[in-house]
C-alpha cells in the first residue's frame, strides 16, 4: 500500500494496543515509525530496475526477521521514554504495527515475500488497489480524532472504530473480487476463450470497476467490469503477449526474474529496435508501470549491460474521465 496507508495503519494500531498507558501521541508516533520502517528497502539499489522490483518487499517485509527486530526494537522506546514497566505493551504494539504492514501489502497485486527466509513466493491477493481512499480515510480519521483529544475514551474509541471501518473494508474487496471473478470467468467460457491464468484486480482508487486479465499460450485478453455493470457480460479485448520472442530473451537473469515475479502475468514487446518486458498486473493497455528494456534487436537480440526502466503511465486527462464514467457502470472503451 502507499506510505500514507501504511503511516496511518501504524498510528492507529500503535494507539489502540497502548491505550492510556502513555502518552497517545509517543504510540501515534512510534507507531507510525514501525509503519514505515520495511519500505525504506526502497533505498537499496540491487543493481538494476528489475532487481529493485522483484526485492522490494522481500526481507523487510518477512514475517520472520520483523519478529525478531520487534524485540530489541520494543526494548529501545521502551528505555528511551524511560516506560520500562511496559516495554512488553510495547513490544505487542510495535510488533503487531511491524507485522501489518506486509500482510496489508500482500491484500495488494505487487508480491510481498512475507515468508522468507523459507520461501521467497511473492504472496499477493491483489483485492485492493495500492492507493484506495476509502481504506485509508477511516484510519486518518480515527487517529487525527483520538490525537486531538489527547487519548479520551472517546478519540481511542473512535481509534478503534477506524481500525474496524478499514479492516471491514478489506474484507468487502476479497468478497468483490471473488464475485468479480465469477463472472469474468462465465464470460470467458461463453466467448470460447479459454485461459490458463485469469487475474482479476481493482482499478486505481476504488473497488468498484475491475480489471481482468486472461493469459493463453500467444495471447492475452483484456476486460473490464463494474460492479453498477447492467449486464454480467465482460467485453474483452485481445493482444499478442510477444511468446514469440521469448527464445531470444529467455537467458536474461532480469527476464526470468520477472517471468516469475510476475507469476506468468507479462508480455514481450519490440519497440524501437529494443525488446523489453511488462508486468501485466499493474497497468491496463498499453500502460504498464513496470516495463523494462532488456535487449537491442539487432541480427539477433543483444542484451543490455543492464534492464532500463521503460514504464508507461496512462495519459491522466484520458484516463480519470473514463475511470470514473466507467466505474458508474457506462459500458465506454478503454483508452488505448
Amino acid at each position: 500500500m502507499d506510505s500514507l496507508s501504511q503511516l496511518a495503519l501504524g498510528a492507529a494500531v500503535g494507539m489502540a494496543v497502548m491505550g492510556r498507558r502513555t502518552a497517545v501521541w509517543k504510540a501515534a508516533l512510534w507507531g507510525g515509525v514501525a509503519g514505515t520502517l520495511p519500505d525504506l528497502d526502497v533505498l537499496i539499489d540491487q543493481g538494476d530496475p528489475i532487481r529493485n522490483m522483484v526485492l522490494h518487499r522481500a526481507e523487510t517485509h518477512a514475517l520472520f526477521w520483523l519478529t525478531l527486530f520487534s524485540l530489541p526494537f520494543a526494548a529501545l522506546v521502551a528505555r528511551l521514554h524511560g516506560e520500562w514497566a511496559h516495554w512488553r505493551r510495547w513490544w505487542l504494539a510495535l510488533w503487531l504495527v511491524l507485522v501489518t504492514h506486509p500482510l496489508l501489502d500482500a491484500m495488494t497485486v505487487y508480491g510481498t515475500q512475507l515468508l522468507l527466509p523459507f520461501t521467497n513466493h511473492p504472496f499477493g491477493v491483489g483485492s485492493i488497489a495500492i492507493i484506495d481512499p476509502l481504506y485509508t480515510l477511516p484510519l486518518l480519521v480515527g487517529a487525527i480524532w483520538a490525537l486531538l483529544s489527547r487519548g479520551s475514551r472517546a478519540g481511542l474509541r473512535a481509534n478503534l472504530l477506524g481500525l474496524a471501518l478499514s479492516t471491514a473494508y478489506l474484507g468487502w474487496t476479497v468478497l468483490a473480487q471473488q464475485h468479480v471473478e465469477r463472472i469474468a470467468r462465465a464470460s470467458l467460457a461463453a466467448q470460447g476463450i479459454t485461459a490458463e491464468r485469469v487475474l482479476v484486480v481493482p482499478t486505481t482508487f476504488n473497488s468498484v470497476l475491475w480489471r481482468v486479465v486472461a493469459m493463453q499460450d500467444t495471447h492475452y485478453h483484456e476486460g473490464f467490469y463494474s460492479l453498477r455493470d447492467a449486464s454480467p457480460q465482460i467485453r474483452f479485448d485481445r493482444f499478442d503477449n510477444g511468446a514469440a520472442l521469448a527464445p531470444e530473451v529467455q537467458g536474461i537473469d532480469g527476464v526470468q526474474r520477472l517471468m516469475a515475479f510476475s507469476k506468468g502475468f507479462y508480455k514481450l514487446l519490440e519497440d524501437d529496435g529494443r525488446l523489453l518486458i511488462a508486468d501485466l498486473r499493474m497497468g491496463q493497455e498499453p500502460a504498464y508501470v513496470f516495463s523494462f528494456a532488456v535487449a537491442e534487436r539487432r541480427s539477433a537480440a543483444v542484451p543490455l549491460p543492464k534492464p532500463e526502466q521503460a514504464g508507461r503511465r496512462p495519459d491522466i486527462e484520458r484516463a480519470l474521465p473514463w475511470l470514473w464514467r466507467r466505474m458508474g457502470g457506462e459500458p465506454l472503451p478503454p483508452p488505448r
